[in-house]
C-alpha cells in the first residue's frame, strides 16, 4: 500500500527530467561518439609507440602481437584521416551551395 503513495508523488516534470538525462540531443550524442573514437585511436597510437619501442630495444615478447598493434594503429589512423577528408569536402560543398 505504501508503494502506491510513492508512485503518485512522481510528477510529469520528474519523468521529463529523467528522459532528458537518458536521451542526449543529436549534436551532443555525435560529439560524444566522436570523442570516444578519437580517444580509442589515441590509445591505439600509444600501444603502437610502446610496441615500436619494445622492438627497438629488444624487449618484445611476441613479435606477432607487436606487428598487429602497429598495423591496427596505422589502419585506424588512415580511416580517421579519410573520414576527416570526407567531412571537410562535405563542408566545402555546403559552402558552395547557393540558396
Amino acid at each position: 500500500m505504501n508503494n502506491i503513495g510513492n508512485i503518485s508523488s512522481v510528477t510529469t516534470a520528474d519523468l521529463l527530467k529523467q528522459k532528458s538525462k537518458v536521451e542526449a540531443p543529436g549534436g551532443e550524442q555525435f560529439a560524444q561518439h566522436l570523442k570516444s573514437a578519437l580517444n580509442e585511436i589515441n590509445e591505439l597510437q600509444v600501444e603502437k609507440e610502446v610496441a615500436v619501442a619494445d622492438i627497438a630495444t629488444g624487449q618484445v615478447k611476441d613479435l606477432h602481437q607487436a606487428a598487429l598493434a602497429i598495423g591496427k594503429a596505422e589502419l585506424n589512423m588512415k580511416l580517421m584521416l579519410e573520414i576527416r577528408n570526407k567531412a571537410l569536402n562535405a563542408y566545402k560543398e555546403l559552402g558552395r551551395t547557393q540558396l
